[in-house]
């Protein structure tokens, strides 16, 4: 399998600030792989550069071979860690919306997805709960059919059992072969589904490896290794 994200001596500072500081990172196909450090460690810049958003002060990122553009954002599936959704639309306009935007948006997917969250498609977005409406980002966003899905923070700010919720929605609707980047810093919540995890730390990369080797290795958790590294 081939990279689906890879980035060669990536850089990004904020005026005189280093946000990412010569980042080298190669993302195979088909595991799910945890972007994982505290708040300020440097996640969120290095997927708004993966998505176009940002653009780096040097070195490159690349999906699919490719800088970011029109053709890989088509590819990729973007979940925010800011809420996305208008108010002012029904539950059945965001899923048309999101139909008419994204080519391999299903909306088979995403009935299913509302059907077992009991969330209604004449709902009004502006009368969802918080970690409804958070729920709702996420079924849009998995209700595609792409090759690759970040999603950043997906489950800050929410109860456990929304939690559960959303990473077994996450699991149980990847197509096949599909990427997942997670970027979080609750690690306990997400490390039983994670593959390969990576510590990203004052914008360095100080551990890209296979989980499961990575814990016969130490004989510890990812969550122990990870409160070992980020201690204060």
């Amino acid at each position: 399998m081939g990279s689906i994200l890879e980035c060669i001596g990536l850089q990004k500072n904020y005026g005189s600030n280093p946000a990412l500081v010569g980042v080298d990172l190669k993302v195979e196909e088909g595991g799910v792989v945890g972007l994982l450090g505290p708040n300020g460690s440097g996640k969120s810049t290095l997927i708004k550069l993966a998505m176009g958003m940002l653009q780096p002060t040097r070195g490159s990122i690349l999906v699919d071979g490719k800088r970011p553009c029109p053709g890989t954002k088509a590819i990729t599936a973007y979940l925010p860690d800011k809420d996305f959704l208008t108010d002012w639309m029904r539950v059945e306009e965001a899923v048309s919306y999101s139909a008419d935007f994204f080519a391999d948006f299903s909306r088979e997917k995403a009935y299913v997805m509302f059907d077992c969250l009991g969330i209604g498609l004449k709902t009004k977005i502006k009368t969802l709960s918080k970690g409804n409406r958070e729920k709702v980002g996420l079924i849009l966003t998995m209700a595609r059919n792409a090759r690759l899905y970040i999603l950043d923070e997906p489950i800050a700010g929410v109860d456990p059992a929304a939690r559960d919720f959303i990473l077994g929605t996450v699991m149980n609707n990847r197509p096949e072969g599909s990427t997942i980047v997670l970027c979080t810093h609750l690690i306990a919540d997400v490390e039983p589904i994670l593959t390969h995890a990576v510590f990203l730390n004052r914008g360095r990369i100080v551990l890209d490896e296979d989980v499961v080797p990575l814990r016969e290795r130490t004989g510890k958790s990812l969550d122990e290794l990870f409160r070992e590294e980020f201690k204060w």
